[in-house]
């Protein structure tokens, strides 16, 4: 008894209370330096990449749009921040730098023309990795966002609808594309685009990132050098011995989220990678492994990264500019973190033409132009739940991909790439069509995708 006397009178002492506060203004400054560390990544890759593509995005369209709406703390904190873009000599962005503490550096987004922008550490100086030089522009960029196809009157209303936020209150649509394909080619195309927006204007795919991370897996796939069935085998794992169980974790589990690894939040929020200016060999790498691999389903972050770092040497070889110019995504830009390695479980940015090309390749059971770029059973693949499953939610998951199997109006065959604040891209084999929907969803307002995919599939019937 005098124990739990003691115990319950420390908790209510001073020096609890001043322990409590401390580790609440660590906290908060933490979360300014995070907050400064995504605003100075935003600004500088949705204008540095839209200016990649010929389009224009400015500072106060950028706060309207990516700086609103989000997360908590971070929303309350992240607009006034002081901010300076800097440019170089050519006109070309060089780094976004945002004032967040009077004793430490701005927190830095440096542009680089291939791979878009990449958020310093916390308390890098702003020079570190800037230059005054102007970098290379990628070949095969500023292709247009055009298409040639016809448009369907039909889908008008349905368009009407999904910018009045008929589909989600308070949801903000940025644009809606549907393509329909016929022997792999587009028969007919149609899209809206919110003021300000248009088919060469980039958005951040979230997590639509980890599509395009199980599209390249697919083509090293296809190039035989590796299988889904092959160990991830990461070095730091293999020190452990054989009897690491890590090491029986696969390319496929990762995919499937089911790697049977821990995470420290629900869908394993990497803060300190995203905006921290932390690696992904810091952030994905070392997580312990708390179920059988392939037992579990468990949204992470971290698995779609280590699927990457599998391939690692394939994308090394080919790097993601290369694998998305086979399928004419020449308006994406796929951003990594200050050592070079892609973020691919989020940092990607892409128009709303060329997410319709990824889908694309997946009703053409990965051919493009002629050329097989997937694996013939591909589409089958990343679309099948042989893995667990996930509880409580109303989509089932695949390997790389959502499934829509069980929404009602909708073909079972349908599947999908969904991403934060309203990124979807859904894909129905049975009726050759694609749909990508963009938006800017504030946080806690979702955009009711099966709904919408509904009702498109109506008006293409009438």
């Amino acid at each position: 008894m005098k124990k739990l006397a003691f115990a319950a009178a420390f908790l209510f002492s001073p020096v609890a209370v001043f322990a409590q506060s401390a580790q609440e203004l660590h906290d908060a400054r933490y979360d300014r330096a995070l907050a400064a560390g995504y605003k100075a990544l935003f600004l500088c890759s949705a204008i540095g990449n839209a200016e990649r593509n010929a389009a224009a995005r400015t500072p106060e369209s950028v706060h309207q749009w990516e700086l609103t709406g989000i997360q908590a703390p971070l929303n309350d904190i992240i607009q006034d921040m002081p901010y300076e873009i800097v440019r170089r000599p050519s006109g070309q962005i060089g780094h976004v730098a945002v004032e967040w503490a009077d004793d430490m550096p701005a927190r830095t987004a440096v542009y680089f023309a291939a791979s878009g922008c990449s958020i310093l550490p916390i308390g890098a100086p702003q020079d570190w990795g800037a230059s005054d030089n102007p970098l290379p522009v990628p070949a095969g960029e500023n292709a247009t966002a055009e298409s040639s196809a016809s448009a369907d009157s039909s889908l008008s209303p349905v368009f009407d609808d999904a910018l009045a936020e008929k589909y989600g209150a308070g949801t903000r649509t940025t644009a809606v594309l549907v393509r329909k394909v016929e022997n792999g080619k587009i028969t007919s195309q149609s899209d809206r685009y919110a003021d300000g927006f248009d088919g060469k204007t980039p958005q951040r795919t979230w997590s639509v990132a980890k599509s395009i991370a199980a599209t390249f897996v697919g083509m090293a796939v296809q190039s035989r050098e590796f299988s889904v069935d092959d160990p991830v085998n990461m070095n730091y794992w293999l020190q452990g011995g054989t009897s690491d169980p890590r090491n029986a974790i696969t390319i496929d589990h990762m995919l499937r989220m089911a790697s049977g690894r821990y995470t420290d939040t629900p869908g394993n929020r990497t803060d300190p990678l995203y905006w921290g200016g932390s690696s992904v060999n810091e952030q994905a790498v070392q997580w312990p492994i708390i179920h059988k691999p392939g037992t579990k389903f468990r949204y992470s972050n971290n698995d779609t990264l280590m699927a990457i770092k599998a391939i690692g040497d394939y994308v090394l070889y080919y790097p993601a500019p290369e694998l998305l110019e086979r399928i004419d995504m020449n308006n994406t830009v796929v951003e990594s973190d200050i050592r070079g390695d892609y973020v691919l479980s989020s940092q990607v940015w892409a128009t709303a033409p060329d997410l319709a090309n990824l889908g694309q390749l997946y009703l053409n059971k990965g051919m493009w132009n002629g050329t097989r770029v997937l694996p013939e059973n591909w589409t089958d693949y990343v679309s099948s739940p042989s893995g667990p499953q996930p509880e409580g939610r109303p989509f089932g998951y695949g390997a790389g991909f959502w499934l829509l199997n069980n929404s009602d109006g909708v073909p079972p065959d349908t599947f999908a790439a969904l991403g934060n604040r309203g990124q979807h891209v859904v894909i129905v084999p049975s009726r050759n069509i694609v749909i990508v929907r963009r938006g800017e969803d504030p946080a806690g307002n979702r955009f009711d995708i099966a709904a919408f995919t509904k009702d498109v599939l109506a008006a293409l019937e009438n």
